[in-house]
């Protein structure tokens, strides 16, 4: 199990620094001296440490897609949403990762050549339109398997969502980008490449908002082809869909131009569209398509697209089918199609009626299948969760337990003894908690891990003078106390009083332990939150501390949507929110609250007061604030890292200010391009030593 990479960063700094300066001392009075290093960051600062993997290994983490090899079913490509792109050569026994020496982590998809299975593509940046997603920098190749790669460009599309490569002709693939989430422009449509990807060209899609969500082949004739075109907008506030743009689309000519299909599709503005032809009759397509307000449902042409029948209203729920929307037709059986959904759901008919596939022991929030061409009940999976077998279609389930690519949102560690402990809030895979060593003999343990709180775990916190009380959230602000000792968990989110507006909770709400007083807790909703009693009780210190904006009548890609547009309300995080609390560890009362529509409040007085920055430096008009640090050493000085990626712009933007919020500066530097700035943390000795987490 490896740390992110913003942690492994941080834990070699504090290991290396001592060790090389202590070896720079034995060096022979005659040797002569090296050119000065002056960078800062180098593979030979590192070299000779290595990481100790402390787990969690009782879960995994959301995969993107699944590859397996067509002459040996024990090997597989694996796709991670947000852990790049894993290999086994023995069905799951062991596992190399392949891909982190590339600038993405974020993968969508990942495909073999079929006519040299050696030859593999992969498209970064993934294909859910999710309010938390990483982005891509286009297509890579390898042509060993995995060891080396080459980006092949389309480097601006963000997100891929599917690769082909012809069956007959290595040198010609197709690609469908979905292109930026959070802008309009980039790299979007249908790409088609004739030399292996030295250059590309696109034959469906624009250059604002529409770019293609599925491509699929007719197995008899790679020059035809179905499209599904996908217009979407995502920002802070809101997320539209769907639009004129999405449709089905179908190519007799190898990709070169392509035909908008009409006959039987809905005619109003469709939203994520997922197809699959059948293997036994190819003239037979099938499609799931989304409709404004969470409608829609599975069509099924018989024609090769030409007319579609409504076969039922099924549509993948959840979150919204932003997260699914994909489906497979069996290699095995005539009509049996399976949907990706919150669960796993099958078809035997053609898509008249769907059934919940088995999972009483698996992970939910289904993404990926593959299935064995030569044992027709065998299934792949890949969820939310990790990567799961069937040998029994689907009734029972093994899970691949070894695979480590659990995504954290946010950790935090306590001061118990003799060891102590990390916890960390998960995407979709609870709140875990676990030592940071043991005297063991085997090591740390599955066992050794707890769960603390279940669904998407977000910023947990730990009592630091009282180890055993812990606590944690899952999303939009459903706070709990947790108990080691007893077990007991109490839910603690604060409430409104009668009369009072109810309060929005950000998807993931800032909690705060005071510095001065470990029973005082910070908590936010559009409004800050103070409890004295660890929760039990709590008084608002503030009013609405954000602009209040109504999202609905923000404009996004240059207008103002009707009611009757693809929006997806259960996609959206709630808006107008605090998003992350700092308190002053030197002035009691001194409290920083930063907002996800472009303020930081301040109060100098515990509440009674508060005072509105709406304006930062080099930095756009509402920005997202991502992490605020009251100075460890310094009661005048503050540092904001906020961000503005949700329109487009992954700059990182990093500031300080050395009179309480009055004015800053930016102390970004020479941090990377496209690098978002999550989190900082300052050296509790040394005041000019921070340490800065990454995108």
């Amino acid at each position: 199990m490896r740390p992110s990479k913003p942690l492994a960063l941080l834990f070699t700094l504090l290991l290396i620094l001592p060790l090389a300066a202590g070896a720079a001392k034995k060096k022979a009075k005659d040797e002569p001296a090296p050119p000065e290093d002056t960078s800062k960051m180098t593979a030979k600062t590192f070299k000779g440490l290595e990481l100790r993997g402390i787990g969690p290994a009782l879960m995994s983490g959301r995969i993107a897609d699944l590859a397996v090899h067509p002459k040996d079913q024990s090997t597989w490509y694996v796709a991670v949403g947000s852990g790049g792109v894993w290999k086994t050569t023995n069905a799951g026994t062991t596992w190399k990762p392949i891909f982190d020496e590339q600038p993405s982590y974020s993968i969508g998809c990942v495909t073999i050549d079929p006519n040299s299975p050696e030859t593999v593509w992969v498209g970064t940046g993934e294909n859910v339109d999710g309010r938390h997603v990483g982005y891509g920098d286009g297509v890579y190749k390898s042509l060993d398997g995995g060891a080396t790669w080459t980006a092949t460009g389309l480097a601006e599309s963000e997100h891929i969502s599917k690769i082909l490569v012809h069956p007959e002709d290595s040198k010609v693939v197709w690609v469908a980008a979905k292109g930026p989430l959070w802008s309009g422009g980039g790299e979007r449509g249908i790409y088609k490449s004739t030399d292996g990807g030295d250059t590309w060209t696109r034959t469906l899609g624009d250059d604002e908002y529409t770019g293609a969500n599925d491509l699929v082949m007719d197995p008899r004739d790679p020059d035809v082809l179905y499209a599904s075109t996908h217009q979407r907008i995502r920002t802070v506030a809101a997320l539209v869909n769907g639009g004129p743009g999405s449709g089905i689309h179908k190519s007799t000519d190898g990709g070169a131009t392509w035909r908008k299909l009409a006959n039987g599709l809905p005619k109003e503005d469709m939203g994520r569209i997922g197809l699959a032809v059948s293997p036994q009759h190819p003239d037979v397509v099938y499609a799931t398509i989304e409709l404004a307000h969470r409608k829609g449902g599975f069509w099924r042409s018989a024609d090769g697209g030409e007319s579609w029948e409504k076969r039922s209203d099924y549509l993948s729920g959840g979150t919204g089918p932003h997260y699914y929307q994909e489906i497979f037709a069996s290699p095995h059986k005539f009509d049996r199609i399976y949907q990706m959904d919150v669960r796993l759901h099958v078809s035997e008919d053609g898509g008249k009626t769907f059934e919940r596939v088995g999972e009483e022991h698996k992970h939910g929030d289904n993404h990926a299948l593959a299935f064995d061409p030569k044992d027709p009940d065998y299934l792949l999976n890949g969820s939310d969760g990790g990567v799961y077998e069937s040998f029994d279609l689907g009734k029972t389930w093994k899970f691949v337990a070894n695979l480590p690519i659990t995504q954290f949102y946010k950790v935090a560690v306590d001061y118990d003894e003799p060891f102590y402990h990390v916890i960390g809030g998960t995407q979709d895979n609870n709140t875990q908690y676990g030592p940071a060593r043991t005297d063991k003999v085997n090591g740390i343990l599955n066992s050794d891990w707890l769960i603390t709180l279940f669904g998407d775990g977000h910023q947990p916190a730990i009592d630091p003078t009282d180890p055993n009380i812990i606590y944690s959230e899952w999303q939009q602000g459903n706070l709990t106390r947790y108990d080691r000792a007893s077990g007991e968990m109490i839910y603690i989110q604060p409430q409104p009083a009668k009369g009072e507006e109810w309060d929005r909770f950000n998807w993931d709400a800032p909690i705060l332990i005071s510095p001065h007083d470990p029973k005082r807790l910070y908590f936010a909703s559009q409004r800050v939150w103070r409890s004295d009693d660890r929760g039990d009780s709590w008084r608002a210190i503030s009013g609405d501390l954000s602009r209040g904006l109504d999202r609905f009548t923000m404009p996004m890609a240059g207008r103002v949507w009707s009611y009757d547009a693809v929006w997806d309300l259960y996609a959206m995080s709630k808006f107008g929110t605090v998003t992350s609390l700092a308190e002053s560890p030197l002035v009691d009362g001194l409290v920083y609250a930063g907002t996800d529509d472009g303020l930081i409040q301040v109060t100098e007085d515990g509440g009674a007061t508060w005072r509105e920055i709406d304006t930062l430096p080099g930095v756009p008009e509402f920005f997202f604030v991502n992490d605020l640090k009251a100075d460890l050493h310094d009661a005048d000085t503050v540092y904001a890292a906020v961000d503005d990626h949700k329109t487009g712009d992954f700059s990182p933007y990093l500031l300080k200010s050395t009179d309480r919020g009055k004015t800053w500066k930016s102390i970004a530097g020479d941090l990377p391009e496209r690098h978002i700035v999550w989190r900082l943390v300052q050296d509790h000795v040394r005041p000019n030593l921070l340490f800065a987490g990454t995108e």
